[in-house]
């Protein structure tokens, strides 16, 4: 059968040494995508980022993560201070987009809100967290920070963004309870 599909478990494994082969891995992994940002003393407007490696870690004490690229120019202004985390919603794709872009123009025609912390928010999140670096930890090539949630809003009727295989993706609806 020549052309036919080869079922991934038939292919063979690749050393994890080949980054390509890791990050096509990686990105079989759906995850809600996030942004991160507050005000500064230093800066006029708000500063953030997006980040797709998030994930709820505990309930006592309530922390969630977030992996920041070592490399990041962002993070080092952020990382002190009441951080605002807003889970985009399922409608901010544009949004997302322009905050993993060029620092100067992550804002533009945004409109956040900040609340008495500095902390800043995404206006239209599924969930807003408000948190401090609880601890970071040299993760590789990232950063795992361990953020502590001291106030957060829901709206779990609100459909979360999702992003699998580099782009963005939909959930299946809700079926109705039989």
């Amino acid at each position: 059968m020549s052309g036919a599909r080869v079922d991934h478990y038939e292919r063979p494994f690749r050393p994890a040494t080949d980054t390509a082969t890791v990050e096509r891995a990686f990105s079989a992994f759906p995850s809600g995508v996030v942004a991160v940002c507050r005000r500064t003393e230093a800066s006029d407007g708000p500063i953030g980022m997006s980040a797709s490696a998030f994930t709820t870690v505990s309930l006592d004490p309530p922390l969630v993560s977030v992996c920041v690229r070592k490399g990041s120019t962002t993070w080092p202004a952020l990382r002190s201070g009441t951080l605002g985390v807003s889970v985009f919603a399922a409608h901010q794709g544009d949004i997302c987009r322009q905050l993993a872009g060029p620092p100067a123009q992550r804002f533009d025609s945004v409109r956040p809100t900040t609340d008495d912390s500095g902390a800043v928010f995404i206006p239209g999140a599924t969930a807003q967290l408000a948190c401090t670096v609880f601890n970071e930890i040299d993760a590789g090539d990232h950063l795992l920070i361990l953020l502590r949630i001291q106030s957060l809003r829901s709206d779990p009727d609100l459909e979360p963004l999702v992003f699998h295989a580099s782009s963005f993706r939909a959930l299946e609806s809700r079926r109705a309870q039989a």
